[in-house]
């Protein structure tokens, strides 16, 4: 069952979000050569701490940290590690999400380590526009696998790249993950009508070689199956009468999503 939540409830997700914005867009102008990935969780703990909210990651399920670090062929749920570093050329996504008074917001972005290749700057770019096309079709009326075909059309048919089938978006609220899966695949016109109060976390993970993945040893880390590099980016975003209504930045916020 899709819970459809109030306008306090979406207040309350909405300050839960704008905690996830304001610290993700710190750690974005931390992140360069020679910073470990664990030096970015510290900091993302601490602004959660500052902020009075809770970090939803730690502990879930016993996952070990607040954010998760994935870099370069590491699609999510990398670890961060005082001895993982960052290099050169590297692509790092940071994910973090918040709990605030019972509800929670949650958001990814993946960021250049200094200079990177063109090859790696067009991937970028097209995932962070096929999240803008997916968070488009967050429409009264629309049907949810709208949302997924606008990820698949872009990063694939106009694009060439793969998107990962093996993990997905999902609905979010008084839980970080509740019903409906959101796929980064499939046809358009299926699937449940979007009502207003709707609330999804909208993820395209986008592979530039084979959409396979696999989990490392540490049971977290999921990876491309062909060791190609894969990008991610995210936002909580809720339906409204009046279009889409991203929940994890400032209303004030316009254009592209990231």
């Amino acid at each position: 069952m899709i819970v459809c939540k109030s306008q306090a409830e979406l207040e309350k997700m909405h300050h839960a979000g704008l905690v996830v914005w304001n610290v993700l867009n710190e750690l974005r102008g931390l992140v360069r050569p020679g910073i470990s990935t664990k030096e970015l969780d510290e900091v993302a703990e601490s602004c959660a701490a500052k902020h009075k909210v809770r970090p939803a990651f730690k502990n879930y399920k016993g996952y070990p940290a607040s954010l998760c670090t994935s870099i370069n062929a590491e699609v999510v749920h990398g670890i961060p590690s005082r001895a993982r570093r960052l290099a050169e050329g590297d692509i790092i996504s940071l994910d973090f999400g918040v709990e605030f008074a019972g509800y929670y917001g949650d958001a990814a972005v993946t960021v250049p380590v200094g200079e990177i290749s063109p090859e790696l700057n067009r991937l970028l770019q097209v995932t962070r526009e096929a999240l803008d096309r997916a968070i488009e079709q967050v429409r009264v009326g629309n049907r949810l696998t709208d949302i997924s075909a606008a990820v698949q059309d872009w990063a694939e048919r106009a694009n060439g790249y793969s998107v990962v089938r093996d993990l997905c978006g999902h609905g979010i609220g008084t839980h970080m993950h509740e019903e409906p899966n959101v796929l980064n695949y499939g046809d358009p016109g299926r699937g449940p009508r979007l009502q207003e109060g709707m609330v999804f976390a909208i993820e395209p993970m986008v592979n530039l070689g084979g959409p396979g993945v696999r989990v490392l040893d540490d049971q977290w880390t999921a990876v491309t199956a062909d060791g190609t590099a894969s990008a991610h980016f995210e936002h909580t975003v809720a339906v409204t009468a009046n279009g889409p209504w991203i929940l994890t930045r400032p209303k004030e916020v316009s254009g592209p999503a990231w």
